[in-house]
């Protein structure tokens, strides 16, 4: 081997040294986003999908319509049966009104006035069977008139005695149970009817939108996919001999693919445990390719870069 094919191959040797020690000295990832998908509580037909894929939007925002008339029928059921309910409850705790206390003493006068009568009818034929006049069947029939109005004397007496009294404990409790059944029924109907429209969690991207308009997904079905976060953060794997240089918090330079000016971002997560075979089983020659997975978010100015896109971070 002559003396220029030496130096050619030392020239080579130390040029892949140093390239090998400038990737060492970086972390290689892609930009990502982190991701909410939102899902089908009920299976209905879409019926609108306001806001279309790649929009910037605010948390609140409608994404997604869901046919809502069945539902609504049923809140609108609810709420009846609420009403009815909770109108019972005030019946039984306000008491009788004037008019029907009113009619109680006027039924009580009439069963008063049929008593005397059908009394004074039973002493007139008890005189007359007496005499042979009238028949033991009349006399009876006397008789038993005069059970039955003293009967239905009672019988009004008893209901003013209860208007008056007012309501049992017992049915005021049942009343109250009725209305706050119905009161829960109500509120598990009205989420329902809110299940039915699918809006934004967080302010986000709206990423896609695997279902169209007259389409039914499925329950549980993915319904939108929105990307969180007012920027992306780079999602790179950091080197073993690197992991205990680095806290969460640290400021670190990222480059992007087709920027030219690097953008300083901050550590908010790194992995305790390595991406590959447990490091307690390795050699030091075999931990030096572990890798740690971490998280450099970047600034707000950022927002609008795209995910997916190759990043590398500077390792101190």
């Amino acid at each position: 081997m002559t003396m220029r094919h030496l130096f050619f191959f030392i020239l080579l040797f130390l040029t892949a040294c140093d390239s090998n020690s400038r990737q060492n000295k970086v972390a290689l990832g892609t930009l990502e986003r982190d991701r909410i998908a939102q899902a089908a509580a009920v299976s209905e037909v879409i019926v609108a999908q306001p806001v279309p894929q790649g929009s910037l939007l605010k948390k609140g925002t409608l994404l997604v319509q869901l046919n809502d008339t069945l539902q609504k029928i049923q809140v609108s059921k609810a709420k009846a049966e609420l009403a009815q309910a909770a109108a019972n409850l005030d019946k039984l705790r306000n008491g009788a009104r004037p008019e029907e206390r009113a009619a109680l003493v006027a039924k009580i006068d009439g069963a008063k006035a049929v008593l005397t009568e059908s009394e004074a009818q039973y002493k007139r034929l008890l005189g007359l069977e007496r005499q042979n006049i009238t028949s033991k069947g009349e006399l009876d029939k006397a008789l038993s008139a005069r059970a039955t109005a003293q009967a239905n004397l009672k019988i009004a007496q008893e209901d003013l005695r209860t208007l008056n009294n007012g309501a049992r404990t017992e049915d005021l409790q049942g009343a109250m149970a009725k209305v706050d059944a119905a009161t829960a029924a109500l509120a598990f109907e009205k989420k329902q009817l809110d299940e039915l429209s699918i809006v934004a969690v967080a302010d986000g991207l709206l990423d896609t939108l695997p279902w169209k308009i007259g389409e039914r997904p499925a329950l549980g079905s993915t319904l939108a996919v929105l990307l969180i976060g007012k920027a992306p953060y780079a999602r790179v794997y950091v080197p073993e001999s690197y992991r205990v240089k680095l806290n969460v918090g640290d400021k670190l330079t990222v480059h992007v693919d087709g920027l030219e000016v690097p953008i300083t971002g901050q550590l908010r997560w790194i992995s305790s445990e390595p991406a590959f075979t447990p490091y307690y089983a390795l050699n030091q020659e075999e931990r030096a390719r572990l890798m740690f997975l971490a998280e450099v978010q970047l600034p707000e100015s950022q927002s609008r870069l795209p995910d997916g896109i190759p990043a590398q971070v500077d390792l101190p």
